[in-house]
């Protein structure tokens, strides 16, 4: 299973979409971005710009302390730290390039 999120248009076609492992949801969560992510429209995230902040402590903390997240490493080896930090960014610079796109999220 994975979560899939989209950055969308105001004609309801995606600008940007991605999808990541529920594996690293708890990685996530210690992050403190897990709502965020899987959750957006229980938290009020409706624009990409309503991500960036959020999104880059996100990735500040797990940068900032990489054996505390590889800790969260699934041991079925479905998704990772390196792929999640990797993922995030990614989507981090999706929000900067589409900052007014709705958020969506399918999990």
């Amino acid at each position: 299973m994975s979560l899939d999120v989209y950055l969308e248009g105001e004609d309801g076609m995606a600008a940007w979409e991605a999808n990541v492992t529920h594996n690293l949801n708890k990685m996530a969560d210690a992050a403190g971005i897990y709502e965020i992510l899987w959750r957006p429209e229980e938290v009020a995230i409706v624009r990409a710009l309503d991500l960036i902040e959020k999104l880059e402590a996100g990735i500040a903390a797990m940068k900032a302390d990489p054996a505390k997240f590889k800790a969260f490493n699934p041991k079925n080896g479905w998704g990772d730290y390196d792929g999640f930090v990797r993922w995030c960014e990614e989507y981090l610079a999706a929000c900067r390039n589409f900052p007014w796109a709705k958020v969506r999220a399918s999990r």
